[in-house]
């Protein structure tokens, strides 16, 4: 029996990813090396390394970078505390923060200024999370609130609950969502929510393409590296649809004995892996004694994020 392989479609990186990645190329041909990124500027083992090559210095703490050093926020946005101590050490930085936290920073702030409590539905220590927490005005005659889970929304009190609004962590699992919102919204009927969702398209698209993959498939591959909240989403979803889900970073990540009894093999990506590291692992499963079969019919992304004007030659 022939053993095949299925492309999700789309896969990999998104309009953000893409985004933050060419600042940081453009700031290192534009300035020369060291470049200083706070934070991994994506969450992908092979992104970082390779812009490691290229003279970028990485670092989770502003007191890390000298004084006026070229820098970059990550994608993932940052909190208004490092934006000031940034500007304290008189740092030449660049925001390479994904426009889509953009918006929901942008909301944070507006709900504060109206006095409103917020909830937060996303992931505590992650990034973005910790970014969005500390937009949060400290002036505000609000709260803001972490939620994570459905037991979180089921059992949270607010000072507030005639005065609340609701945002969300960008890269969260639609399903899960849906299910802590509606506990959320059932709690506090006058909860107030942004006009589009937070989560985003790219988040959304390449979910909705791995619930397509696992009709037609009996293991699916997740290209992505273990600190990507997305790719581990992913993988969660493809169980979710009751097929079996790996999550590898490198093809030497694979395992023969891991695709033993399987005959239709799937492979998608989270958006922070590149297509280059997506077909090295299609080359893996090759050797093992897959072929290509086809790459699986899906939305076709154009969004495009402009760069800073200062980095556009």
């Amino acid at each position: 029996m022939k053993r095949e392989i299925k492309l999700a479609n789309p896969r990999g990186f998104c309009a953000g990813v893409d985004r933050a990645i060419e600042i940081v190329n453009q700031a290192l041909l534009k300035f020369g090396p060291p470049v200083y990124v706070r934070h991994e500027v994506v969450h992908n083992r092979n992104v970082v390394e390779d812009l490691k090559s290229k003279g970028a210095i990485f670092v989770e703490q502003i007191d890390e970078i000298p004084e006026g050093a070229i820098t970059i926020f990550s994608a993932h946005g940052v909190s208004k505390k490092v934006v000031d101590d940034a500007e304290t050490k008189n740092l030449n930085y660049f925001d390479a923060t994904c426009p889509l936290v953009t918006k929901v920073h942008m909301e944070v702030i507006r709900y504060a200024r109206q006095g409103l409590d917020i909830i937060l539905v996303g992931h505590d220590n992650h990034p973005e999370v910790e970014g969005t927490l500390g937009r949060f005005p400290h002036d505000s005659k609000g709260k803001i609130y972490l939620v994570e889970s459905e037991i979180d929304a089921k059992n949270i009190e607010i000072d507030q609950p005639s005065k609340l609004a609701m945002v969300t962590q960008t890269t969260l699992s639609v399903d899960d969502t849906k299910s802590i919102i509606d506990i959320l919204k059932n709690r506090f009927p006058k909860l107030i929510s942004p006009s589009s969702d937070d989560i985003c398209y790219a988040t959304q698209n390449r979910q909705d393409a791995v619930k397509q993959l696992a009709l037609e498939t009996e293991l699916i591959i997740i290209v992505g590296s273990n600190n990507s909240s997305n790719s581990n989403r992913l993988k969660e979803l493809s169980e979710n649809c009751g097929v079996k889900s790996i999550l590898v970073d490198d093809p030497d990540e694979i395992a023969p004995e891991q695709l033993d009894g399987v005959f239709k093999l799937g492979i998608s990506a989270g958006a922070s892996a590149p297509e280059s590291l997506v077909q090295s692992i299609v080359l893996k499963c090759k050797k093992l004694g897959f072929e290509m079969s086809q790459e699986l019919d899906g939305l076709k992304e154009s969004v495009n994020f402009k760069l800073p004007k200062e980095l556009v030659s």
